[in-house]
This record gives C-alpha cells, structure tokens and sequence, in this order.
C-alpha cells in the first residue's frame, strides 16, 4: 500500500486534512488491464459489515471528507475512487465506462472489503451503487442512495465530444470560476463554498489522464436510465434527498421512492444537492439509524 504526496498548505478544514493524511493506494487486479489498477481509498473504523461510499462525478474520495468520520465511530467505513476518476491512477489502455467502472468496484471489493456491504452512492455514485447491486445482489446488503442519478437517459452531450470539441469542454470545466459556479449550485448554505472546498473539489485535477479519462467516461454514454431495473433490486433502500436541490430537483426522490421495493424517503431541510457535505451530522445519523434498524 501507498501514500500519495499532497501540498496541505491551502487545506484548511480538519476534516479535509485528516481524509487526505489517510488516502492510500493500493494494486487492485482486474481484467480490464494486465497491469494492476492503482486505486485510492480511505478505510476507517472497526467492525463486522462495512459500509462503502462512492462518490459522485468529477469528483473524489474527499466529499465524504465530513461524513466517513461519523460513519466509521459504529462501522469500519472505506471511500473508493472510482475508476478514471478521483486519485485512482488512470491508463489509457483502459476505457472509462459504467461496465469498467463496475468491473473495477467489484475487484475492489474482491481485494478490499470481501465481505456484504453497505453501499453508498451520491449522485452519480449513486447511478454506480444502482448498477453494482443490480449485477451483485449477494453482495449489497443494504443501498443507500443520497441525491442520487440514475433515472435520466444518456446525455446528449457524448455525442458531442469528438475532436477538438472534447478537449475544449473538459478545459472549460477545469477552469476554477466554473468550478466554483458548480459548488455554488449544489449547496443550498453558501458559506460552505469556501477556499477549502473547492480546492477539495479540484484537487484531482492535478492527476495525469484526468482530461483523457473524462472525455471517455462522457463518450462511453455515461449512466442511462435505470427505471426498468429498479423493482429488481430487492434489498432495503434508503432514499436521502435536498430540499433544496437544484442540480437533479425533487422529482427524482419520488420516482426513486415508488419503483425501488422496499425504501423509505427522507427528506432534509435547507440542504441541496450534497447532504453528505452540507448537512453531514443529520446524514450519518439518518444512515446509522436505517443501519441499525
């Protein structure tokens, strides 16, 4: 296992900081390259069924910077970064798809956890948690889904990222004012959009093949529209949803809650898109409880 080397002069947050003293990496084994996939992780606590939180797009392990330390004080808790993105090391023999990434995830299960799991997805990590459970049942034991993706059709945009299109929409989304106007959407409080933040947003960009992996994943189709599935996944499911989210709206939490089997809906006040973040404290006593009951 490794350490990856990070400048912590413009992290301010404790939170920030103690995640990154901790990330690691680690050779995971797949068939997607004769070579191992460096992965990075955090894993924190002790006990018998580990949760995993898998984050969101164009993102990184460090969004859950506020809730994996209240997680991990009742249950051994681990961030993955999913493959082609957040500080996962990238290849350019391996295409970046939702049938690589799960691919991925399953052989980070296989060398990680090893072991039924609690599986936390936020937005499109919540399109991932959707996709692994579908295709490995036995080893989801519950599903979490925070503001999560997953009911939309393929974006329109992948049939846009040829050459030089492609290069120039991922450096216009790496520009920082375009960042931070992200942030600022997704957060109902603003005064979380602070310098901390966003260098915890975009501290990934730094990584080599991040512009490569992302013009991939986006010409792949990215993740479709799992409604026909969802009555399939028969595990309890836990619905965690804004009230104020303006990046995917409301609707979405009531789909969720009508096709998925056997789920309950919870709603949070004053919050937008990113619950984990913004209102992390009510979000890991709102898992813990549907945990442990």
């Amino acid at each position: 296992m490794k350490k990856i080397a990070f400048d912590e002069t413009k992290l301010t947050e404790k939170t920030s900081l103690n995640l990154v003293n901790n990330l690691q990496l680690t050779d995971v084994l797949t068939p997607l390259s004769l070579n191992p996939i460096e992965t990075a992780y955090v894993q924190q606590g002790e006990g018998n069924i580990p949760i995993v939180l898998i984050h969101g797009f164009d993102s990184s392990l460090l969004e859950f910077r506020r809730l994996l330390p209240l997680l991990s004080t009742d249950y051994p808790t681990w961030a993955i970064d999913l493959l082609g993105f957040g500080f996962t090391t990238r290849s350019p023999d391996v295409p970046i798809s939702p049938t690589s990434i799960k691919t991925h995830l399953y052989y980070c299960w296989k060398t990680l956890i090893q072991r039924p799991m609690i599986l936390v997805g936020a937005s499109m990590g919540g399109a991932v948690a959707i996709d692994f459970a579908l295709s490995h049942p036995e080893l989801v034991e519950k599903l979490v889904l925070i503001d999560s993706a997953g009911l939309a059709r393929q974006p329109f945009a992948s049939k846009l990222m040829f050459s030089p299109l492609d290069r120039w929409a991922t450096n216009f989304l790496a520009l920082p004012k375009i960042r931070k106007s992200v942030s600022i959407a997704a957060y109902y409080d603003k005064k979380f959009v602070t310098d901390d933040a966003q260098v915890c947003a975009s501290l990934h960009l730094q990584c080599p093949g991040w512009s490569e992996s992302l013009i991939s994943f986006t010409k792949s189709g990215g993740y479709g529209s799992f409604m026909k599935n969802l009555p399939d996944l028969y595990q309890s499911s836990l619905i965690i949803w804004g009230k104020n989210d303006t990046i995917l709206g409301t609707k979405a939490a009531t789909q969720f809650e009508k096709l998925l089997p056997n789920n309950q809906l919870v709603w949070i006040s004053d919050c937008g898109h990113v619950p984990h973040l913004e209102k992390s404290q009510n979000t890991a006593e709102i898992i813990l409880d549907f945990i442990q009951n």
